[in-house]
């Protein structure tokens, strides 16, 4: 009866500790994708403000980093999926030298992402 019961209290911990560290990983993912988010929204947002002064050239790096720190969120594919599109949009009306075009969507690119 003693081997029974430790059996059990054995088997009971084992599966508490794998659901408990479980747990504690989808937590870490749910961090990192928020600050992912944020990180993404604040180089759009410095990206807007180049392209509102017309240097090209610095809001193209900040268009980089936005694509590349986007691409750490998760859930959430269409919309993430969409706010890319924008920002590829606004990379290449950054490129021919079209601010207002380029700004329109940086613009709809940053809805995006605030909606998450």
């Amino acid at each position: 009866m003693n081997i029974i019961k430790k059996t059990l209290l054995t088997f009971f911990i084992g599966t508490l500790i794998t659901t408990s560290s479980h747990i504690a990983f989808a937590g870490e993912a749910a961090t990192s994708s928020a600050k992912s988010i944020e990180e993404t929204i604040t180089h759009i947002e410095k990206a807007l403000t180049e392209v509102n002064k017309s240097d090209f050239a610095a809001a193209q790096v900040h268009l980089k980093a936005a694509r590349e720190t986007s691409d750490q969120i998760t859930g959430h594919e269409i919309m993430v999926k969409q706010g890319n599109g924008s920002v590829i949009q606004g990379m290449i009306q950054a490129r021919k030298g079209d601010v207002a075009k380029s700004a329109e969507e940086l613009t709809k690119a940053l809805g995006f992402y605030k909606s998450l």
